[in-house]
């Protein structure tokens, strides 16, 4: 039997941590190669990839922030850009709180795809998810094709939309998207319907259908980070 010596200080017990008070799941859209990846790894475990691999289906990852002393625990999942993933992807709209629409500031057609992932939203996800519009790949402003005033111009189309623009390899605001958007996401919903979000979540993956031919009504309200 272990003695304890005369006069030292009784061991304190490691308290176990703190359950999270809410458990949110956030996804991340956009086409392929617009830096989905980056920024949730950028966010989650503070890492940049310069030559990621495409995302395969889905992946997801996990972090718990504290947000006006409450404790949150993010899941967030991020989606493959390929149209051949739609329906898989499309499944994970459902229970998203946030949804997160990313295109590529230097790549024309990444903005041009955003009515498309629009669509798919409207089609999808619950009319009461918050959205944000990002414009990555800040750091290669000197190759931008889509001007700032262009992303809010297409974001004031949406009621509530968050218009940002970031940069996941030089960490330029990208904690800050994803925490004003489960700022936005506490503020709008009841608090006992954000408790225990993740729990017994099952996704059901129904095959694709017709994506609609029409974008919703444009809608005024432009938010900013």
């Amino acid at each position: 039997m272990e003695r304890r010596a005369a006069g030292a200080q009784p061991r304190r017990r490691k308290q176990p941590p703190r359950p999270a008070d809410f458990k949110l799941q956030v996804i991340i859209i956009g086409s392929r190669g617009v830096g989905k990846t980056s920024l949730m790894e950028r966010f989650t475990d503070d890492t940049f990839c310069e030559a990621c691999k495409s995302t395969v289906g889905v992946d997801f990852k996990i972090k718990t922030v504290e947000l006006r002393g409450k404790k949150i625990r993010l899941q967030i999942w991020d989606t493959a850009g390929q149209e051949r993933f739609n329906s898989i992807t499309s499944a994970y709209y459902r229970s998203a709180k946030g949804i997160i629409l990313v295109y590529d500031i230097t790549k024309k057609e990444t903005f041009d795809d955003l009515p498309k992932w629009m669509k798919m939203i409207d089609k999808y996800a619950s009319e009461d998810a918050e959205l944000l519009l990002v414009g990555n790949k800040l750091d290669c402003e000197v190759d931008r094709e889509i001007s700032r005033q262009q992303g809010e111009k297409f974001a004031q189309q949406v009621t509530g939309m968050r218009f940002c623009e970031a940069s996941a390899k030089d960490n330029f605001n990208v904690d800050e998207i994803f925490l004003k958007l489960v700022g936005d996401i506490l503020k709008k919903m009841p608090l006992d319907v954000l408790r225990n979000e993740l729990s017994n979540s099952i996704l059901s993956l129904q095959p694709e259908p017709e994506v609609p031919p029409e974008l919703p009504p444009p809608r005024p309200n432009v938010r900013c980070c």
